[in-house]
């Protein structure tokens, strides 16, 4: 059986998603004025290492379409399982958004409209960055944490101790990004939030969908120019289409 066609990857993906989008968008939306940019950060960061931890030898805990975009122009996996992939997220983190949503209509006093852990520039940044630096900075902070993943592996999957270089990374991204945009660094991440914040919120998202995509495809190629000599093996799934032809 072919892992586009396996169900235990696609469902991985799909609940790391919502998971990340539940506690760790949850920390901006339910606790952020008491917790902080640092808190949140610290979130972010220690959900994607559980995860990764649990999740990364069966799907590679990507939780993000831009980490999967990056691993599919890598070649380390195929269209089909790389739109798989981007559906179980998009699933999950919808789901995800949507039981944060009633957790925090629950809460009196707390409004989620043009807000609810979304992401923003101009007049929705904290620091008031443009449309144009907002692009920029959701591109390098995506590329830094594309280009880890990419590093750390060699295959689509996270493997043991892989899971503490991609979490603190993330960590990292969001302590920069949050002041900045918000930190997308995920279109999964952003859309489903952004759906129940509505207003400006939805009408910026697509910023948050194109400049990740952008920072995962750089990461790419700066990969491949650094990490040059590690580009002669094969990744898990090569292995596993030789042993497949192998077979036949």
């Amino acid at each position: 059986m072919s892992v586009e066609t396996e169900p235990q990857p696609l469902a991985a993906e799909l609940v790391g998603t919502l998971v990340l989008v539940f506690f760790a968008v949850g920390s901006a939306v339910l606790a952020g004025e008491f917790i902080g940019s640092l808190g949140i950060a610290v979130a972010f960061a220690f959900t994607l290492i559980g995860l990764a931890f649990i999740l990364g030898p069966l799907s590679g805990a990507h939780l993000n379409p831009a980490v999967t975009f990056g691993m599919l122009l890598a070649g380390r996996m195929d269209l089909i399982t790389a739109v798989m992939y981007w559906i179980a997220q998009f699933i999950g983190a919808f789901a995800g958004a949507a039981l944060l949503f009633l957790v925090a209509k629950q809460v009196p006093g707390l409004s989620t409209h043009e807000a609810f852990g979304s992401n923003g520039f101009s007049d929705r940044s904290a620091v008031g960055l443009s449309l144009g630096g907002a692009f920029v900075a959701e591109a390098i902070l995506t590329f830094l944490l594309v280009f880890v993943y990419l590093s750390v592996t060699r295959s689509y999957l996270l493997r043991g101790h892989d899971a503490i270089p991609v979490g603190l990374t993330l960590g990292v991204v969001n302590l920069i990004g949050i002041p900045l945009t918000g930190a997308g660094v995920n279109p999964a991440r952003s859309l489903a939030p952004a759906v129940f914040a509505v207003g400006a919120a939805l009408t910026q998202v697509w910023l948050f969908i194109v400049a990740p995509l952008v920072g995962a495809a750089v990461a790419v190629v700066v990969h491949r120019l650094v990490h040059a000599q590690d580009e002669n093996w094969l990744s898990d799934w090569d292995w596993q289409r030789v042993g497949r032809g192998r077979a036949r």
